[in-house]
């Protein structure tokens, strides 16, 4: 078996107190438990989730002070005596889920996102902002040898989130789906996703930089809001019979969006709400979502059969992130970006900068 030689401090981006900011500095490396691992994380990706766990604006309390990160990328260096389905060496990643109780009726339903003793990487557990992190070896993903850790770590949680959420639509191949925020980290991979799944989207996004991102990754119509005079009418004109999109992923970090999605999706459609802007409300039309079918829902992160099938897609080439890697001591730049809504794509923090 492979051994590394584990130092007994690190680098991490600790928050000491809500809203920040960030601290770049030295804190123990921590030793895994039983049914734990100890991974060496390379590269993580910044989601909007973590700016949300940084500001406290969730109604979910976090630990304090707190590692954030959850799309953490890197290899597996120590593991507690009950594993046994994971080699020292091997890649492996840090999700949003970082572990579950295994028997509750959610955990055995592969609900283990609704498990109420759920450990939440970067939130309620310390997570991937740092150079070495735990992981309960049940949940930890499974990344393959031959693929690049910085290039994969994106898919563990905005590429899992929207390929769940494409699964929760029932959409069918050949049918439409309109992608709201689509030009976000995870707009731009629910886009490739969707054209791997064999489905038509409409990229629902502000500004020419996201709409150039969103048709060259394959999206066929792009609506920008912040030039249309009439985004229910545009939306539903992208679609062949007018009738409006069959479904609608709700990736947007402002309330807007959700308020409008029933107007234009059409009859026995179904909007899937992903986003989480902090205080926000889904409302629609009762008597138009009773006579019209619509089906309103949200869906959460996948499970671990999710989260396998999110990677193969992955790993086939069927889908990739766009990124930009910055060093971890720049992070606090990043969330800046975030708040200001200037970023297309995904950033990935290099952990050894």
């Amino acid at each position: 078996m492979t051994t590394f030689e584990i130092p007994t401090e690190q680098w991490a981006q600790v928050v000491e107190k809500t809203g920040g900011p960030v601290q770049y500095k030295k804190i123990p490396v921590p030793k895994p438990g039983p049914d734990e691992v100890l991974i060496n994380i390379k590269y993580s990706g910044v989601c909007h989730t973590d700016l949300h766990a940084l500001n406290g604006d969730w109604p979910l309390p976090t630990k304090m002070p707190f590692v954030g990160g959850h799309e953490g990328a890197g290899v597996v260096v120590a593991r507690g005596e009950l594993v046994n389905d994971i080699e020292i060496g091997d890649y492996a990643g840090i999700k949003w889920l970082n572990g579950s109780c295994l028997t509750c009726s959610f955990c055995r339903q592969s609900d283990e996102s609704l498990c109420p003793d759920a450990l939440l990487s970067g939130y309620t557990v310390d997570g991937s902002f740092q150079q070495y992190a735990i992981g309960k070896a049940a949940h930890v993903a499974r990344i393959p040898k031959d693929v690049s850790l910085e290039a994969v770590a994106p898919i563990l949680c905005a590429g899992l989130t929207v390929y769940k959420a494409l699964k929760e639509s029932g959409a069918r191949p050949g049918q439409q789906v309109a992608i709201v925020g689509a030009g976000g980290g995870l707009g731009s991979l629910a886009i490739q996703y969707a054209k791997a799944m064999g489905l038509h989207t409409i990229s629902i996004d502000g500004g020419e930089e996201k709409g150039q991102l969103c048709k060259s990754l394959g999206s066929e119509d792009y609506i920008d809001f912040t030039k249309s005079k009439n985004v229910v009418q545009d939306v539903k004109a992208a679609t062949p019979d007018g009738f409006g999109p069959h479904a609608v992923l709700l990736l947007a970090v402002s309330e807007g969006p959700f308020q409008q999605a029933s107007e234009y999706v059409r009859s026995r459609g179904s909007i899937v709400a992903v986003g989480l802007p902090a205080g926000a409300y889904l409302k629609a039309p009762v008597f138009d979502t009773v006579v019209r079918m619509i089906s309103i829902k949200g869906s959460y992160v996948g499970n671990r059969q999710d989260t396998a099938e999110a990677i193969d897609f992955f790993r086939r080439g069927l889908v990739s992130s766009p990124y930009k890697v910055v060093g971890l001591s720049k992070l606090q730049e990043v969330f800046d970006l975030l708040k200001a809504g200037k970023i297309a794509g995904r950033y990935v923090v290099d952990t050894s900068k």
